[in-house]
């Protein structure tokens, strides 16, 4: 389990300042969620994650990406604590 800075601080290092190019979200079921963007047709050849202490956390992890321009969008189903980018 990473805390949200340590999450965030990770992703900063994978996209940079490339936002818009990257995908991110939050499950409680990163194996399934993978399996089901793949078959949705996306490509997850970049997959990372992470899982984060606390659900909340989470959200505010996928919020502060989404502000900055990640495509994605806040749901995350129930109990999410992985982070995820593609």
């Amino acid at each position: 389990m990473s805390t949200e800075s340590e999450i965030k601080t990770a992703i900063q290092g994978v996209v940079g300042s490339n936002y818009s190019s990257w995908y991110i979200g939050i499950t409680a079921n990163p194996k399934q969620r993978r399996e089901q963007h793949e078959a949705d047709g996306k490509d997850t050849k970049y997959w990372r994650e992470w899982k984060a202490d606390s659900e909340t956390a989470a959200r505010n992890i996928e919020a502060y990406f989404l502000e900055k321009g990640m495509k994605g969008g806040e749901g995350g189903g129930d109990k999410p604590t992985y982070v995820y980018i593609y």
